[in-house]
């Protein structure tokens, strides 16, 4: 299963994919203005425990994508249990009380054996100097006993395999910093076997093999990120960029969290954040509403409701001044550039999308131009704006790699002139209109599929508030003016609103 921060791009990329998705629905869709005909295919509706579905009719072909979309993610972690949220993403798919076991009531009971060694376990290693080796040792022994004794009840991948068999696709889960998603598509004639499984196993999840996990993606820690020079970075670079909000903290969470936290936390986690109230089901393809509001509310209508849990309510603080970390690596130098900037719900995310284009997207941007192709200091370049998400503010990034020969320094100033560039003359209008006209662009080149479509619904239903804003943000775009790009660049691309990061290549 995928996991780890999204970045969230370019909008303009983003509404290109929708409107390409659009003209294969709807031949002769340009515009926002076709949202009544959107609408037509459309059928939206909210079981009594609050599970909402959004529904978008697309026969072209006999196949169903499927998106459930949890309003949960790393941001919404506390000290203590990092990385719950994208453990709790690699538990949805270990199966139910009747699906993954030989015997539920048997392997109940030995979980419940694992929990007990597995505390006991904890409790001597907190100890620390205190801690008795032959005790840990005898209950180091307990604890793998009992899950060797739990693993003979368990029907290894039951879960996935089971719509393997029924022709599935895509099928997939990932988690980010604003949201847990969980995907699949599968033929029209197996709705019915979607819905079954999938209210199973948010009604009845079992987090089985739940220590055994944990070890899965400590090792997914140690690999992506302790290995990694540039994961090492982002990890500084986030936790100096944030002192106060969640946006902070990696994904995959803090080691010593993920060597501690408990079964009990993880269903304690599902209990606040997994309620019908914070869900939200986008089914697009040969779908019949009739027959999906049927089935949703056989299968669905039982899992009891509860309140939607309240967002983050801690706000990140202005920053007073620069800050700046540097990792000594004997590996590629490497740049990182970050300021603060509004979430997705401000005016001006528009005009951050638009910057993206011109200094970030593509060998025609300007911070490829100029430090790749023309000064030739740099490998890569590049810019873009909501990392590491979009419901509440974060950050416009700029990097670049050096090429061999050439320093940070060289590529850090020469980004630092770019930005001053954006604020001291205006954007020619063939740039702006090429960032306009880009969210068009994938009209004639590509076709999106249902998968797609059905993410990007539930992204601005849950985020925004309303799906139909995927027309609104194009309108927007459309908005932009040369001076809103010289305004927003003067006001957060600021020295006392940046963060750096660099990875210098000492003791190489």
């Amino acid at each position: 299963m995928r996991h780890g921060m999204q970045k969230r791009g370019s909008a303009v990329v983003r509404v290109a994919i929708f409107f390409c998705a659009m003209a294969a629905v709807f031949p002769g869709f340009t515009s926002a203005q076709d949202v009544a005909q959107f609408e037509k295919r459309m059928t939206e509706f909210t079981l009594d425990n609050g599970l909402k579905f959004l529904v978008l009719e697309r026969p072209e072909a006999p196949v169903v994508s499927f998106h459930t979309y949890a309003d949960v993610g790393a941001a919404d972690e506390v000290r203590g249990i990092t990385g719950m949220a994208h453990l709790f993403e690699h538990m949805a798919f270990k199966g139910t009380r009747t699906i993954g076991t030989r015997d539920y009531e048997a392997e109940k009971k030995a979980m419940a054996k694992i929990d007990e060694a597995f505390l006991a376990l904890k409790a001597e290693r907190q100890k620390e100097q205190r801690a008795d080796k032959a005790r840990l040792e005898q209950l180091k022994s307990q604890f793998r006993e009992a899950q060797e004794q739990a693993q003979k009840y368990l029907v290894h991948d039951e879960y996935e395999e089971t719509f393997s068999r029924e022709g599935s696709a895509g099928f997939n889960a990932y988690t980010s910093h604003d949201a847990t998603q969980y995907i699949v598509s599968l033929p029209s004639s197996k709705v019915e076997l979607w819905m079954m499984m999938e209210s199973d196993r948010f009604a009845h999840p079992v987090l089985r093999e739940f220590y055994k996990e944990k070890d899965v993606v400590m090792e997914e820690r140690r690999l992506g990120i302790e290995s990694q020079p540039v994961g090492r970075l982002l990890e500084e670079f986030m936790a100096i960029a944030y002192k106060a909000h969640s946006y902070g903290d990696e994904v995959v969470g803090h080691m010593s969290d993920l060597e501690t936290m408990t079964r009990a936390e993880a269903d304690a986690f599902f209990k606040k954040y997994y309620s019908p109230s914070n869900l939200t089901i986008a089914i697009v393809g040969d779908a019949n509403p009739q027959q999906i509001r049927k089935l949703a509310t056989e299968y669905f209508s039982g899992i009891p409701s509860g309140p939607k849990p309240d967002p983050v309510e801690t706000v990140e603080p202005p920053q007073l001044g620069e800050r700046r970390v540097v990792l000594e690596d004997p590996a590629q130098p490497f740049v990182l550039i970050g300021y603060h900037k509004p979430d997705i719900h401000h005016p001006d995310d528009a005009v951050f999308d638009a910057i993206t284009d011109i200094v970030g997207v593509g060998r025609t941007s300007r911070l490829y131009k100029s430090l790749v192709k023309e000064k030739r200091i740099a490998v890569a370049a590049s810019g873009f704006q909501g990392m590491p998400g979009a419901k509440y503010p974060s950050l416009f990034l700029f990097y670049a790699v050096p090429a061999k020969g050439r320093t940070n320094q060289e590529c850090e100033e020469a980004i630092y002139a770019e930005i001053e560039r954006l604020k001291g003359e205006a954007v020619t209008p063939e740039e702006l209109a090429k960032a306009k006209t880009r969210a068009r662009a994938g009209l004639i080149r590509q076709l999106d599929s249902n998968s797609g479509l059905a993410a990007m619904l539930t992204f601005y239903e849950v985020v925004t508030g309303d799906w139909r804003n995927l027309f609104e943000q194009l309108d927007k775009i459309e908005k932009v003016t040369a001076e809103d790009i010289q305004r927003v660049a003067k006001e957060y691309f600021t020295t006392k609103n940046r963060t750096v990061g660099i990875i210098e290549t000492k003791g190489a």
